[in-house]
């Protein structure tokens, strides 16, 4: 059946060297598929793409209705956040070195993507983290993760304290380097390294990760993802909340970190077949068993 795509928008990683003509090529390959296609403005800017309109993701949400990232998951990342509220699908090309949620392969887009197009795809929904920052009883940040929200503390600086609530339950004060609250796409990302466990996306919860605590018996845990999870700036300096890596606050003795599921997903579109245990097995190299 065909999917009923009209208007694609291409963002890309437009920092990396010599993006401009791939990012051309897969325009061009859309345009040949029947697709209008606009570039998302920053990318148009920074390569010097003329050629198509350039849109704001705003615009993007009500103009198109399918985004292909091409880079890496940070890449995606900074879009998926912008454009869940939309409800635009989203399919990644993966130029990076990683690339849990950048699936298709950069040297054969064409052959996968063509299919979905096509409307030969599987479809999937990511939940995300959304949260503010609480002093002296006014919300002074907010902001939204799909990957994680890190409250860590600064390079020079030591470890700090830090209590935990979850809904109305007080679970504990953990002296540590940070805490990571992850959702299930971001268990694969900085909470893995942290010790964490990785959880499937299908899984309804976060994975509360300490950095270098201080107490050996302060292990991950896996929280529901119903209820509101607090973290209190007990003591430390220096201390920070940083929400996917990209947006970061100061934070003081008292304030308060306060996360939540968003009311937003992330639409993914992968190719008909994908799994999610095949990209574990793809990207963090488990070669025994079935290939």
């Amino acid at each position: 059946m065909p999917s009923g795509f009209r208007h694609a928008a291409i963002v890309g990683k437009y920092q990396a060297r010599g993006i401009r003509p791939v990012l051309e090529e897969i325009a061009h390959f859309l345009v040949a598929r029947g697709l209008e296609v606009s570039f998302e403005r920053e990318t148009a800017h920074a390569t010097g793409v003329v050629d198509f309109d350039a849109l704001t993701p705003t615009e993007m949400g009500q103009r198109c209705d399918l985004a292909v990232v091409v880079g890496g998951d940070g890449t995606m990342l900074g879009i998926a956040r912008e454009l869940a509220r939309h409800g635009l699908p989203l399919v990644g090309i993966n130029q990076g070195r990683l690339g849990f949620i950048t699936d298709l392969p950069m040297g054969a887009y064409q052959e996968a993507l063509a299919p979905m197009l096509d409307g030969q795809y599987d479809e999937e929904r990511r939940t995300m983290l959304e949260g503010e920052v609480w002093r002296d009883g006014e919300i002074i940040f907010n902001g939204l993760s799909v990957n994680d929200v890190v409250v860590s503390r600064g390079a020079s600086a030591s470890m700090v304290e830090l209590s935990v609530d979850v809904g109305d339950d007080f679970v504990a004060n953990i002296r540590a380097d940070g805490l990571i609250v992850a959702t299930p796409t971001g268990s694969t990302a900085y909470a893995l390294s942290a010790g964490g466990p990785i959880l499937h996306p299908g899984i309804g919860g976060w994975v509360l990760v300490p950095i270098a605590s201080h107490t050996l018996s302060n292990r991950p845990i896996v929280l529901p993802d119903t209820q509101t999870v607090r973290i209190g700036i007990v003591a430390g300096r220096d201390v920070s909340a940083n929400f996917d890596m990209h947006s970061v606050t100061s934070l003081m003795v008292g304030d308060q970190v306060q996360m939540r599921r968003s009311a937003f997903q992330v639409r993914f579109l992968h190719p008909r077949g994908w799994t999610y245990y095949a990209t574990l097995r793809r990207k963090l190299r488990w070669y025994d068993g079935a290939a």
